[in-house]
């Protein structure tokens, strides 16, 4: 089921808003930390969805590269978007 509106225009908000006391290493840690949690809710629910172990780890696996590239062109596509640049 895809997410409400609302929560990507708070993702894009909060993206805006940053602070640029962060540093890259942290930034880096929870972009990676982030991946992780999120590839072992979608092979937890294939599992729980399934029943097959399998399965839910081909899956696991196969969106990590996914989203990655998928990311990619989104961040590309954004840096043709001039709205919110100073």
């Amino acid at each position: 089921m895809p997410k409400p509106i609302g929560y990507y225009l708070k993702i894009i908000l909060t993206f805006i808003n940053m602070s640029n006391n962060e540093s890259t290493n942290r930034s880096i840690i929870k972009s990676i930390s982030w991946r992780i949690i999120a590839t072992l809710v979608t092979t937890a629910l294939v599992f729980i969805f399934t029943g097959k172990l399998d399965l839910a780890l081909q899956v696991g696996v196969f969106e990590v590269f996914l989203k990655m590239l998928i990311y990619y062109f989104h961040e590309r596509i954004w840096n043709n978007i001039k709205w919110g640049n100073k």
